[in-house]
């Protein structure tokens, strides 16, 4: 079983940054391809990025590019995201997901979370003045 735990979250203001990350435990994080989830309050949940295994693809929805950076260290079990010039429209819960066989694409961004096989219990990101 693999085990993941978000970090990083919290209070910030409009623009300002928060770095999350996602840890593994259990099993090599390094071989399970990672996205990372986002729910608004009551919202659905819906897919911010991904980052491939082996590859190192990464790929952002459309409402965080540009701002959002995906990064991994393999040595160290760990995914990140990097958040910069944060909006209120990004508050939420922020999740990381784990899976074997589902790979991170470029182009269009699809990264679904029907199925996925691990996720952590997320962090909250609240961006407010």
């Amino acid at each position: 079983q693999l085990h993941l735990v978000e970090s990083g979250g919290g209070l910030v203001q409009p623009g300002g940054s928060l770095r999350l990350s996602c840890t593994g435990s259990g099993l090599p994080l390094g071989d399970y391809h990672i996205g990372w989830f986002r729910q608004a309050p009551g919202k659905e949940r819906t897919g911010v990025s991904c980052i491939s295994a082996s590859l190192q693809i990464t790929n952002y929805a459309n409402s965080v590019k540009g701002r959002f950076t995906i990064s991994r260290d393999n040595a160290k079990n760990a995914v990140y995201l990097q958040m910069n010039n944060l909006q209120p429209e990004d508050t939420g819960v922020y999740y990381c997901a784990a899976d074997l066989y589902r790979p991170c694409y470029s182009g269009t961004y699809y990264f679904p979370e029907d199925g996925i096989q691990y996720k952590g219990k997320g962090t909250l990101v609240t961006v407010s003045s």
